[in-house]
């Protein structure tokens, strides 16, 4: 059974009350990642005991706001259109991705997924080798074409053939937008010779960066190329935290399945798909050994 077999397999009742979309979980779960991301930030800033222990989860809280960013371009995690774009374009920041751009490389991916020609994911191959694997892992790729699309995009050459040609504009200035707010970032930091962005954002980003590199992999990672969700994309079976961390992405085929499910409903969807689901793991560390051990 594919996706679209599953979705019209389910009763009228369950389908309503799988998409319906409300504030309060999502609400609830920005408020607990942001004020922990303000408090170790503040910890960090004021350099009290311990401080450097903070800089390794705060990064990781960073760069896992790529997937609160995830969420935000599918408009599911609030049910207010107001708070999708507020912490979708916070998150956006946070992680150096071009809000608006990602909409639509996104959408691509979903329209696409695994399909070589198609899916705009693919363009940047999955490691095949050891060597690969480390300079994938290490994030130094990422964090070098982040830059370097955000300027492309922020230079006016929006040239994706994913981008609807009337949506061009806006996508550029977006990126512009991100350009202007990173640069006034950076000229206080040089007029008030200030590190404080590197300790409480740079520096934790580049640490927890590894994290998110081998978290993403596991979605699609070895992964047929063929159209079915439940065939092309993996759940990971993990514990609550990092359910929490990646607002429950984890169950991933079910999402790539029916992507109009809010993030607190994936539990509930996992329950009807599970006797369908093609690719499975048992966490991400049983993943991350199997995909080495594959490795050239």
């Amino acid at each position: 059974m594919d996706q679209k077999a599953f979705i019209a397999s389910l009763d009228d009742n369950a389908r309503i009350d799988l998409t319906s979309r409300t504030d309060g979980p999502g609400v609830v779960r920005l408020l607990q990642q942001w004020g922990l991301l303000a408090a170790m930030a503040a910890w960090i800033a004021a350099g009290l005991p311990f401080w450097p222990a903070f800089l390794l989860p705060l990064g990781i809280l960073i760069v896992f706001q790529f997937t609160l960013l995830h969420e935000t371009v599918h408009n599911t995690p609030f049910a207010s259109p107001w708070l999708n774009r507020l912490a979708g374009r916070m998150a956006a920041l946070l992680v150096l991705v071009p809000h608006d751009w990602f909409h639509y490389f996104h959408m691509a991916h979903h329209r696409h997924t695994q399909d070589p020609d198609n899916d705009p994911e693919l363009e940047s191959p999955k490691p095949e080798t050891l060597a690969q694997y480390a300079l994938h892992v290490s994030g130094l790729p990422l964090w070098k074409s982040s830059i370097t699309n955000l300027l492309h995009v922020a230079s006016g050459k929006c040239d994706f053939a994913y981008v609807p040609a009337k949506a061009r504009d806006r996508v550029v200035r977006d990126a512009r937008r991100m350009v202007a707010i990173y640069s006034a970032l950076i000229a206080v930091s040089v007029l008030t010779v200030s590190g404080l962005l590197l300790w409480i954002w740079v520096i934790p980003a580049m640490l927890g960066q590894p994290f998110l590199r081998l978290y993403l992999l596991a979605e699609h990672g070895r992964c047929p190329l063929v159209a079915n969700m439940f065939e092309n994309t993996r759940t990971t079976f993990t514990n609550r935290l990092i359910l929490w961390l990646a607002w429950n992405m984890p169950y991933h085929a079910e999402h790539h399945a029916w992507p109009m499910v809010p993030f607190h409903q994936l539990p509930q969807l996992h329950k009807f798909a599970k006797d369908h689901l093609h690719v499975t793991e048992n966490g991400y560390a049983a993943f991350t050994g199997k995909y080495v051990a594959g490795l050239k």
